[in-house]
């Protein structure tokens, strides 16, 4: 299993793929607000753990595994996107409140997030009154 640290890398490689076709080590530096030298060797330690393959000077490319957790990291960062918006956090706290949840939650709550993010997606009206008893808090707070 990937650590926390290994699962931000992992998926900002694949979305950085999915994205533009190829992955730096700058562009993944930048992107996670980490020293180059400090992605090199995550991206080190993820290609002997067979994450990905990397041949220094040439780029890197996620393995079968990788590419199967990046996706699910991916699409775990966005069911918990959509939740938060769901329920009615503001948007500027939304990517924050992601990043600072998404490595402390198991499957089982993720499964029970995707269940209620999809009955409210069916049931637009529960999702009225869900927001109606918010509105109706936040006026006595």
């Amino acid at each position: 299993m990937p650590t926390p640290s290994m699962e931000d890398y992992l998926e900002r490689i694949y979305r950085l793929i999915d994205e533009k076709g190829y992955a730096r080590v700058a562009d993944i530096a930048e992107g996670l607000e980490v020293h180059p030298s400090s992605a090199t060797k995550m991206i080190q330690k993820l290609d002997k753990d067979e994450y990905l393959v990397y041949e220094k000077y040439r780029g890197l490319i996620l393995t079968p595994k990788g590419k199967r957790i990046g996706k699910r990291l991916v699409e775990r960062h966005h069911l918990l996107e959509q939740f938060l918006e769901t329920i009615g956090v503001k948007e500027e706290n939304i990517y924050k409140d992601v990043e600072g949840i998404e490595h402390h939650l198991s499957t089982d709550s993720i499964a029970c997030i995707e269940s209620l993010v999809e009955y409210f997606r069916r049931e637009p009206e529960r999702l009225e009154q869900l927001r109606s008893v918010k509105e109706q808090m936040d006026l006595e707070s």
